[in-house]
Parts: C-alpha cells; sequence; structure tokens
C-alpha cells in the first residue's frame, strides 16, 4: 500500500498544478476581455483611471486598463423629453393654479454631466419649477391663460443658459396643462356661456337685420320697375295714338288734296262745315243756329255729296 501511495503521490501533484494554471488562464482571459468596451452609436463612456477622470470614449471598440480605468457613465446623446408633475404657481392677481411642463433636451458634454451635478435630473426639475413660478408671479391670470409661447420662450432660455455648466442642451420647453382653481373654471365657463349667446344674440339681429334691408332694397327695386314699366306703356300708348292721330290727318290731308284736285273747294268747305254741325250736335243740351240760308247750304251739301260719289265711282274704273 505505502508503495502505491508514493507511485500516485507526484500524479496528483502535477494534477493540482494543471488546474491551478487552468483557473488562472481563464481569469486572465476573462480579465483581458473585461477589458476591451464596445460603445454603440449616440453614446460616449467616461473612464476614471485610479479615481481621476480620464477621457471620454466614443463609438467603436476601446481597451482600458484592469483595476487601473474604471468605467463612471454611459451617456446618451439622444434628445430626452422630460414630463414633470404639475407645480403650484401664483399669478400676479393671488390666483393659485397648477402648472405642469415638458422638457425637451440634450446631452452635448459627457464630462460636464457626469462632474457638473449629483442628479441632473433632478436639477433640471427644480429649476425648471422655480422658473415657472418667477415667471408666473409677473403675469396676471388672463395673461397666464393666453402667453403659452411667452412662457415657453422665456422657461427654454433661462433653463438653457442654466444648464450649460451641466453639459445640457434645453432645445424646446412646453407648457402641458394650466388648471386654475375650481371657482375660477366656472366663472369661465360662466362668462364663456355668455359670450357665446352674445354672439348669438349679435348673430340673430344682424341675419334680421339684413334680411329687413334686403327686403326694403326689394321693395324699392320693384317700385322702380313698376313705375319704368307704367312710364313705358304711356309712352308706347302716346306713340301709338300720335300715329294713328298722324294716319288720320294725313288720310284727310289726302281727301282734302284728292278733293281739290277735282276742283270742288267750295263745296267740300261747306259739307265739312255741315260735319263739323252734326259733330256739335251730337252733344247734349245743345242748340243750333240755323242760319237763314239754310237752303243753299243744303243744296250746296247735295252737290259736295254727289261730286263725291262721281269721284269715287271715277277711282274705281
Amino acid at each position: 500500500m505505502k508503495l502505491i501511495e508514493l507511485f500516485l503521490a507526484p500524479i496528483a501533484i502535477s494534477t493540482g498544478a494543471v488546474t491551478g494554471i487552468i483557473v488562472g488562464i481563464v481569469i486572465l482571459f476573462i480579465i483581458f476581455a473585461l477589458s476591451f468596451r464596445l460603445v454603440t452609436q449616440t453614446k460616449t463612456v467616461v473612464v476614471e483611471r485610479l479615481g481621476a477622470y480620464h477621457k471620454t470614449l466614443g463609438v467603436g471598440v476601446h481597451f482600458i486598463l484592469p483595476v487601473f480605468d474604471r468605467v463612471v457613465r454611459t451617456v446618451s446623446h439622444k434628445e430626452i423629453v422630460k414630463d414633470f408633475d404639475p407645480q403650484p404657481v401664483i399669478t400676479k392677481d393671488n390666483v393659485t393654479m397648477q402648472i405642469d411642463t415638458v422638457v425637451f433636451f440634450q446631452i452635448t458634454d459627457s464630462k460636464l454631466f457626469t462632474y457638473g451635478t449629483e442628479n441632473p435630473m433632478l436639477a433640471i426639475e427644480n429649476i425648471s419649477a422655480t422658473t415657472l413660478r418667477n415667471i408666473i408671479g409677473d403675469l396676471d391670470l388672463d395673461q397666464t391663460l393666453t402667453s403659452r409661447d411667452l412662457i415657453n420662450t422665456k422657461m427654454r432660455e433661462i433653463l438653457d443658459e442654466a444648464t450649460d455648466a451641466w453639459g445640457i442642451k434645453v432645445n424646446r420647453v412646453e407648457v402641458k396643462n394650466i388648471v386654475p382653481p375650481k371657482d375660477i373654471r366656472e366663472s369661465m365657463e360662466k362668462q364663456m356661456r355668455a359670450e357665446r349667446e352674445k354672439r348669438q344674440t349679435i348673430l340673430i339681429a344682424e341675419g334680421e337685420k339684413r334680411a329687413e334691408i334686403l327686403r326694403a332694397e326689394g321693395d324699392a327695386e320693384a317700385l322702380i320697375l313698376r313705375a319704368e314699366a307704367n312710364k313705358k306703356e304711356k309712352i308706347l300708348q302716346a306713340e301709338g295714338e300720335a300715329a294713328a292721330i298722324f294716319k288720320i290727318k294725313e288720310a284727310e290731308a289726302l281727301g282734302i288734296k284728292l278733293i281739290k284736285d277735282a276742283g270742288a273747294d267750295k263745296n267740300v268747305l261747306t259739307l265739312k262745315s255741315y260735319e263739323a254741325l252734326a259733330q256739335v250736335a251730337n252733344g247734349q243740351a245743345v242748340k243750333l243756329v240755323v242760319p237763314t240760308n239754310i237752303t243753299d247750304l243744303a243744296s250746296s251739301i247735295l252737290m259736295a255729296a254727289e261730286f263725291a260719289k262721281d269721284s269715287k265711282a271715277v277711282e274705281k274704273k
């Protein structure tokens, strides 16, 4: 038995040494593997050496010394959106309201972001709240409700200047909600309801006024058109009567001319006198004065009638 133990002792010693060597190699490999650091796009890595800032690693694979170098922080350079809780603020006219803001910012300097402040997010939230209170304190309620762009611009400028020392660039600040007290909201709702009713009443009155104006204009245009129509009717009637009279006179003149051409001027005059007497006699309550030479006048009329018959017979031939 002792001989066997003496024979196996060197083998056991050699096996333990090999295991230790293997373990050592594995540990060295792990340490060596961990010494390489892969940095992806939009990120940087802050490295310290022996407790002090050493360098900032950009995109790519980097080798850091084990034990001596230590990764402090991995920083993302994408734009960050931070929605802060509503903050109680007091306006210039002593109205307390709740306002929450949204801050859009981006880390531009990894070293300043790492060593500038202990908690950058908490620092941004606090400075955002104090800045908001200062701005709203200079505005009354109505200005606060209608000046969102002014509030956003001032907050962005103040926050951007304050966070430069922390390696942060504030791109935009937006006021998300403005919540006045309940009684103020109820008063505003009543005021808006009254304004809507007022606008409705004004619109109805304007519509009725416009309708009356249009009706009056329509009536006036109708009167003008009727007057023009009556005027044109009378003008046409007068022109027709004038044309008829003209035709009558033209016919009479033509008849007299024909009679004159036939040499019966005296008889024609006697006939015309008789026609005038006959027209006068057609009236009512008319007294006729018969001349003494009525016989001669009648004979003359008969002669004129005979002459007229002969003239017509000649014309027909």
